[in-house]
């Protein structure tokens, strides 16, 4: 533990946020197409298989961007990993402007997808791997607020644009190239991971960054920690040592908690607000300000969150969302099936809303970022997050078909039953994690 140690925490915050600015982009791309969606469906004449595949599209370019990031992170590192995201970013959201056929969109929008999928990887592995302990939950989950961030700026944005014509959701999509070039020009400026140094051989480095995160004696109780964990550990990294005997229980859970974190069924309240709404009866001008409320509450809940998930610990906040979440979705189903008023159909959407983001949302990313071991995170991270948008893509692209056959209502029934699995996993076989350094938790993984 290094609770005596002192660190330079505005320097560790500084670094944390600059490179949080890649969840800020994915916010920006993950709630974009919810304001945009009615326009596209008027646009290229949507059918709801293709409505679903136009707004999964996104996911299916995260997959292929965690599978890049995750041997760019090993083999460069993590600081160029987050540069080629950024890049990603600001071409994917000129293109999107400009797109003329369905196809040409759809190609962008997984082009934009890549750099979000390196994004979600990255971001949140650097971040823990820069932060001590006693604060680690909170960095990564800066991460997440700055997600919150961008979803409720785009809402923001969304909604003052659609009086602007036909052809509103080109300036929707085409104004993300600004917060990229800011992410570009921001990771510049930021250190190398020191674990990363150190693994590739760079230990005058890793030992420069360290000191600048705290003092002499925290840099070099952290240097001996890690080269404790790396010992032994000189072969490259490869799939098939995600999937060996020690560190199959801290995959396991990785990547049913990513799964979970998405078959939970929250992103189809984000991706398809006007669609919950318009089966109430809201007009289009409600349906936008229905996502800007969402992403205020999502906000607020969100900076709840990363005050107590380093008080509260990991695992209470999981079970409480978890279980919360079963609850909610029966009323919210029962509300739209009895087609309830907009606005009592809102308040049970923003008490979901207000759940995930105080739980799953960011303390999933938090405990992917740390269960893996030091030799094997960067792999180990992108399998948890492939498996995380392979289930997003399923979850986003079925709900307009199921909505379609079973009414609007209807999938809320079974995003209720997947909750309460979750919470039963979560209850079975997910550790307590707070307070303690990356490498005491590979311990305690060898040991168990």
């Amino acid at each position: 533990m290094s609770s005596s140690k002192t660190f330079n925490s505005s320097y560790i915050i500084g670094i944390s946020f600059i490179s949080a600015l890649g969840g800020y982009l994915f916010g920006f791309d993950f709630a974009v197409i919810s304001g945009a969606l009615p326009f596209l469906r008027t646009q290229f004449a949507l059918d709801p298989v293709w409505e679903g595949f136009l707004t999964g599209s996104l996911a299916l370019g995260c997959i292929v961007g965690c599978l890049l990031a995750g041997n760019m992170a090993d083999k460069y590192g993590r600081k160029p990993g987050l540069m080629v995201a950024a890049l990603i970013f600001a071409v994917s959201s000129i293109g999107i402007a400009f797109a003329q056929t369905l196809t040409y969109f759809i190609v962008l929008r997984f082009a934009a997808g890549i750099g979000v999928g390196m994004a979600s990887m990255l971001c949140p592995m650097y971040i823990a791997e820069v932060s001590p302990a006693e604060v680690r939950g909170r960095n990564v989950a800066i991460n997440q607020l700055t997600v919150v961030i961008g979803i409720l700026i785009t809402n923001l944005v969304n909604y003052f644009l659609a009086d602007h014509g036909h052809d509103a959701w080109r300036w929707m999509f085409g104004l993300g190239a600004v917060p990229s070039a800011v992410f570009l020009i921001g990771v510049t400026w930021l250190p190398e991971s020191p674990r990363w140094l150190m693994k590739s051989g760079q230990v005058a480095k890793a030992q420069q960054v360290l000191n600048k995160i705290g003092s002499v004696d925290f840099a070099d109780t952290t240097m001996k920690a890690i080269e404790k964990s790396l010992a032994g550990s000189t072969a490259k990294q490869s799939y098939k040592m995600v999937f060996e005997k020690a560190v199959r229980p801290a995959v396991v859970v990785g990547i049913t908690l990513a799964v979970f974190q998405q078959f939970c069924g929250i992103n189809v309240v984000f991706n398809y607000t006007s669609t919950i709404f318009e089966s109430v009866g809201a007009n289009l001008n409600r349906q936008l300000l229905e996502t800007v409320s969402i992403g205020v509450v999502n906000l607020v809940f969100t900076l709840l969150a990363m005050w107590q998930v380093d008080k509260l610990g990991r695992r209470p906040l999981m079970l409480v969302g978890s279980l919360g979440l079963s609850i909610l979705y029966i009323v919210l189903a029962v509300a739209l099936q009895n087609h309830f008023p907009a606005g009592l159909v809102s308040i049970f959407v923003l008490l979901a809303i207000s759940t995930y983001a105080i739980s799953l949302a960011p303390v999933t990313w938090v405990l992917i970022s740390e269960i893996f071991p030091n030799k094997i995170r960067g792999v180990a991270s992108s399998v948890a997050i492939v498996s995380l948008w392979g289930a997003y893509f399923i979850l986003v692209f079925t709900f307009p078909i199921l909505a379609k056959k079973l009414g609007t209502y209807g999938p809320f029934y079974l995003y209720a039953g997947i909750c309460f699995l979750g919470f039963l996993f979560v209850k079975a076989r997910v550790k307590e994690t707070k307070g303690q350094t990356l490498e005491e938790l590979e311990e305690n993984l060898i040991r168990h």
